[in-house]
């Protein structure tokens, strides 16, 4: 007789710890079908157990923070925001739950949102069942969640226009129709003897954002050649340019050095800001030269040329492309 084998035994939480610490929000929402007798009981706060609604939001904050002891796999995170909002809806009898949960962490916050809406919503089932036994607890699911490299997650079920206007879902700013082009500085892809895969995912990424961008370019680490390929980009008004390779330690390593003898203006907050994010995964980011220029109206990041390091970095800079660009182009700072 076949054992099961520990992969289908063994339990464990998953680990997080080399993803960066990001903005976190999610909000769950869920009812309480209260019935004609208890629903009014329930809005005028004469339940024989006292004020259901201020009590399941009380409650509801108890459970968010509660989470991860109540799922075990679940991880412990230090909430900076909870706000539980218990909302009568008289066409239904009902009482609708909405749980909304932010912090900075490695994971999100959904199953803190869905503890805090079930534990006010079972506190309401608690509090009113003396006068009426035939209640029902439903539609409890997650409205959306941000954060993270995937960014904004919405139900499929969708939200109402009240609800949208309330919470006001976060997706990163896409770049609609904008003129992008990729270049790839590397030595090896230029003779042939390896096959670009920086180039294409940066593409890929800015395609999905809805950038117009051609192929990448692959290109020698060859200062002169780069000057005059970003010189023309700018010229034909191409508003951002993403550069991989070139920027570590090595003695062909010349991009940030090619990207300073251009009369351009320098970005040095976004290298910066690279280097800072990436060392959530590794302290090697701390030896990247990762650097950005403005040339003209033309937006120049040189990120590292590793695949793995260009998904990490789009990560990190899409959010504030779309904002970038509009400042570059004359835009307000707001």
């Amino acid at each position: 007789m076949t054992q099961p084998s520990d992969d289908n035994t063994h339990f464990h939480m998953a680990d997080v710890r080399r993803k960066r610490v990001t903005a976190r929000r999610a909000v769950a929402v869920g009812e309480m079908h209260a019935g004609e007798t208890a629903f009014p009981i329930i809005v005028a706060k004469r339940l024989p157990k006292g004020d259901a609604i201020t009590m399941a939001e009380i409650a509801g904050l108890q459970g968010a923070k509660n989470a991860s002891q109540l799922m075990p796999l679940c991880h412990p995170l230090p909430l900076e925001y909870i706000d539980v909002r218990c909302e009568p809806v008289p066409e239904r009898h009902a009482i609708r739950v909405y749980c909304e949960v932010a912090t900075y962490a490695r994971t999100g916050v959904e199953m803190e949102a869905l503890a805090g809406a079930s534990a006010a919503l079972l506190t309401l089932y608690d509090l009113t069942k003396p006068v009426e036994p035939a209640l029902g607890i439903g539609g409890v699911r997650l409205l959306f969640k941000e954060g993270g490299k995937k960014g904004l997650w919405q139900h499929p079920e969708g939200m109402s226009e009240a609800e949208r206007a309330r919470y006001k879902p976060r997706d990163i700013a896409r770049l609609d129709a904008v003129s992008c082009a990729v270049v790839t500085l590397s030595d090896r892809a230029a003779a042939g003897r390896y096959d670009d895969q920086a180039g294409p995912l940066l593409v890929e990424r800015l395609r999905a954002l809805g950038a117009r961008v051609p192929e990448a370019v692959v290109m020698a680490d060859e200062a002169e050649p780069l000057q005059a390929h970003l010189q023309q980009l700018a010229s034909d008004g191409t508003a951002l340019v993403l550069c991989s390779g070139g920027t570590g330690l090595g003695p062909r390593d010349i991009t940030p050095e090619t990207l300073a003898a251009l009369d351009a203006r320098r970005v040095p907050g976004i290298g910066e800001l690279f280097r800072s994010q990436s060392s959530q995964h590794t302290p090697l980011a701390w030896l990247s030269r990762a650097d950005a220029v403005l040339l003209q109206d033309t937006l120049v990041i040189a990120l590292p040329g590793s695949p793995k390091a260009v998904a990490q970095g789009m990560d990190i800079l899409a959010p504030i492309l779309a904002h970038a660009l509009a400042m570059a182009g004359g835009g307000g700072h707001g």
